[in-house]
């Protein structure tokens, strides 16, 4: 028999970590077209760092933190197809991840690689929807050219690097600090560059020959844009996943038309149903079989235990992490 009750983690209020407070809620029920799921681990997201700090969450979505989970299916709602109970997925939610059960939509449940521990699967949802979205369809990285991805050590970072090289292409990789540039190294990056020691621009300039890259995925915003933009190759596209260091910037179009860059973003929480139900049918064609062939691996920072959530905001807010950082859920019992 399910539980009633399931232990959940919510922000008390708007504010730093400390909010975060573990609580007691009622078990979902899936609707038509849901699975519920026994949470065995969440991602922790900078989404969920935003809505701690008083974001609006999309109507309808839970108070309950997290967009991304690994567990087992144990109830299913009506009209679902493709899971049976039992089933270990890993899945994309709309919020309600740091729990110890949760509902997700059963297009957006993505099964689980053999080869994928279900303790380390929440590592994947997020950032597989990501960067396929933006490294692949918007970016239209292809064999062959040069990708530039900005704060390389993150979970997204990782995740993209490894695409990036599994299809081919050339990876230029910035982060912060000895230990993620050896990281990334490890990895297997053309070259790594510390944004503390070394000027980006230059180094490309000169590892290049002056062509530039054709790809950016940066997550910095404010001056990067520019920078950026200087050393995009004829025709590159510039793609923006956040902007850590500013929104508003100056743009000079001049050398946009002169080089015939493309600017383009996109935020995957609020994508419709159906938009990430394409999403997620690319990711189980393109992604899911270099992850069953080894050449994608998710990177964990560190797993903490649900009630340590605050120490998982923490680090994700000092940019401590390389890689994911998840949170474990005791599992409440075996399904009877």
């Amino acid at each position: 028999m399910l539980p009633e009750m399931m232990k959940a983690v919510i922000a008390s209020q708007p504010g730093g970590a400390e909010v975060l407070t573990v609580v007691e809620r009622a078990v979902p029920q899936p609707a038509a077209g849901e699975v519920l799921i026994r949470v065995a681990s969440a991602g922790v997201n900078r989404p969920d760092i935003m809505q701690r700090n008083g974001m609006p969450i999309p109507p309808g979505s839970t108070d309950v933190l997290g967009l991304e989970v690994a567990g087992d299916v144990v109830a299913l709602g009506a009209d679902v197809i493709g899971f049976a109970i039992g089933d270990a997925v890993m899945a994309l939610l709309n919020g309600g991840g740091y729990a110890e059960y949760c509902v997700a939509r059963a297009e957006l449940c993505l099964p689980l690689p053999d080869n994928l521990p279900l303790s380390h699967a929440a590592a994947v949802p997020e950032a597989a929807f990501t960067v396929w979205h933006n490294l692949f369809e918007l970016g239209r990285l292809a064999p062959g050219e040069t990708v530039l991805i900005h704060g390389a050590a993150s979970g997204v970072g990782t995740f993209a690097i490894q695409c990036a090289q599994a299809c081919g292409a050339r990876v230029i990789a910035t982060a912060g600090g000895a230990d993620k540039i050896a990281a990334l190294q490890q990895i297997g990056v053309w070259r790594a560059i510390d944004r503390h020691k070394e000027d980006f621009v230059a180094v490309i300039a000169a590892e290049t020959a002056g062509r530039g890259v054709d790809v950016v995925l940066d997550n910095v915003g404010g001056d990067y844009v520019a920078r950026n933009l200087s050393v995009l190759a004829q025709g590159g596209r510039h793609v923006s996943l956040s902007f850590m260091q500013g929104a508003k910037i100056e743009l000079d179009l001049q050398l946009v038309m002169r080089k015939g860059l493309s600017l383009t973003s996109s935020t995957l929480r609020p994508k419709s149903a159906a938009e990430k139900a394409r999403l997620a049918e690319c990711i189980r064609k393109h992604l899911l079989p270099l992850i069953a062939a080894g050449k994608i691996v998710p990177t964990l920072h560190q797993v903490l235990p649900l009630a340590q959530a605050a120490d998982a905001h923490r680090i994700l807010e000092a940019n401590a992490n390389i890689g994911k950082v998840l949170l474990s859920v005791d599992q409440p019992g075996a399904l009877t």
